[in-house]
């Protein structure tokens, strides 16, 4: 039996490793030419991944970590289209847009608080600067089932997206009304039925634990319902609370918060309870059917991790369109603005509207490399890395190999010469874990403001 109150100790603020380095050690440092010269310098031969932002939403979800604009009107939208439009044309003039286009993700914000004819115009946009998309395309978007119609969905079905997911985040009617969501069942599943009528391959769900007022018990009951509907992947993401960052967050009374044991003897029932019904655990919050693509990505050691969660679309470079999208190459992050103002100003002088971003060291390459194998498959082959990197693996992660041993006494890693493994137990722990081969952690473990909590 699991002794989860053991557990709790390791709670403390740690990345989620979307990116390494982390976010926080973006800077302007890595200045506009610097990124021209990366955009410039790219392999013409490396395949593309387009991220789009749409990022209005006409209310506030509470939980919601996102960056989102609220508003119900039409103009703002109208203008946001008019303002994508030319920064495509401006990234047209700095990549090859004849590369091959492997993935293609709208995420939000509400994606679908645009109309069908706002959606078509922003697909045709995209589409005609670049038109090389490659069979089989993984072409997906972030759908909230209190905003879908047909006719958006239709006009996604027909220009050829593939997977949908949808945020539900928990059934609890007391939950919804805490966290300012309030979406019943049947919204819910009429929606992904008409995913399934529009022939999507993949429809997901979306679930977060460690929301006000929930429980193990209440949880459950979440669980047993999505499970009805039958997604093809669940996404279980433990809720980053971090008010100093998200003010509507600021709204959620801390007191109704589960335990950080609560939320452990969540996660370790979930992963028995999905297993139990067919499902498998990907990463460190993912789940699948056996037949799902992600299962054959782990077998070849392909699957990754980045700001679009668990991929099978690796070896691409990832170019962030619109407010706020973050962007990477093979050496580089890169993050647009984050307000509307200095988003159209960079448009409106010719420049793509990039603030930020990191250029990365052979040690952040090494270390990105560790940490994202960890994330993605609980394991790392160090004779694999070994032959990558051509290092060695004892003497150039000495420290990390020591901050690992008390994880390896409580059970959670198993330590070899030729590989690190998480157990069951320590796949929970995963970002705990990760944590000790992050050359900048020193750098923030004065402040509790850094990051959410690991558990």
């Amino acid at each position: 039996m699991l002794d989860f109150d053991k557990f709790t100790k390791y709670s403390k603020p740690g990345p989620r490793y979307t990116s390494y380095p982390t976010a926080l050690e973006f800077s302007d440092t890595f200045d506009y030419d610097g990124y021209l010269a990366k955009l410039h310098a790219q392999d013409p031969t490396r395949a593309l991944s387009l991220y789009f932002h749409l990022p209005f939403c006409k209310n506030a979800c509470y939980f919601c970590g996102c960056n989102v604009v609220f508003t119900s009107k039409e103009d703002k939208k109208e203008r946001y289209i008019d303002y994508l439009t030319r920064e495509l044309q401006i990234l047209s003039q700095h990549i090859d847009v004849n590369r091959s286009v492997i993935q293609l993700h709208f995420g939000g914000g509400t994606p679908t608080f645009f109309d069908a004819d706002q959606l078509h115009r922003i697909i045709t946009a995209i589409k005609s600067h670049f038109k090389n998309f490659a069979q089989g395309a993984e072409i997906s978007c972030e759908i909230d089932p209190r905003h879908i119609n047909e006719e958006q969905m239709k006009v996604l079905s027909d220009a050829g997206f593939n997977r949908v997911s949808f945020g539900i985040q928990d059934f609890d009617d007391k939950v919804q009304v805490a966290v300012h969501r309030v979406q019943p069942y049947d919204i819910t599943k009429a929606a992904m039925d008409l995913a399934r009528k529009y022939n999507m391959v993949s429809v997901n769900v979306d679930l977060i634990y460690g929301l006000p007022y929930q429980s193990l018990e209440t949880f459950k009951k979440t669980l047993d319902l999505t499970l009805s509907l039958d997604p093809d992947r669940f996404a279980v993401f433990n809720y980053a609370h971090v008010p100093w960052l998200k003010k509507t967050m600021r709204k959620i009374d801390e007191t109704t918060l589960p335990h950080p044991a609560e939320k452990l003897a969540i996660m370790r029932y979930t992963i028995d309870h999905m297993e139990s019904n067919g499902y498998k655990m990907i990463g460190m919050d993912h789940f699948a059917k056996p037949e799902d693509e992600l299962f054959k990505a782990i077998e070849k050691g392909e699957l990754h991790r980045n700001f679009q969660g668990y991929t099978t679309k690796g070896g691409a470079d990832l170019i962030g369109i619109g407010l706020t999208s973050i962007g990477e190459g093979a050496d580089y992050y890169a993050q647009n603005f984050k307000d509307m103002e200095s988003y159209e100003a960079a448009i409106d002088s010719g420049k793509l509207p990039y603030e930020r971003g990191v250029a990365l060291n052979e040690d952040d390459r090494i270390r990105q490399y560790v940490i994202m194998e960890l994330m993605s498959n609980f394991k790392l082959d160090i004779v694999r890395f070994e032959r990558l990197y051509g290092v060695k693996f004892a003497e150039y992660f000495a420290d990390a190999i020591e901050a690992l041993k008390p994880f390896e006494a409580d059970g959670l890693v198993s330590l070899s010469p030729t590989s690190i493994e998480c157990s069951v137990t320590g796949t929970l722990l995963i970002r705990n874990i990760a944590m000790a081969f992050d050359a900048y952690m020193k750098r923030h473990t004065s402040s509790d403001k850094a990051f959410s909590k690991t558990v």
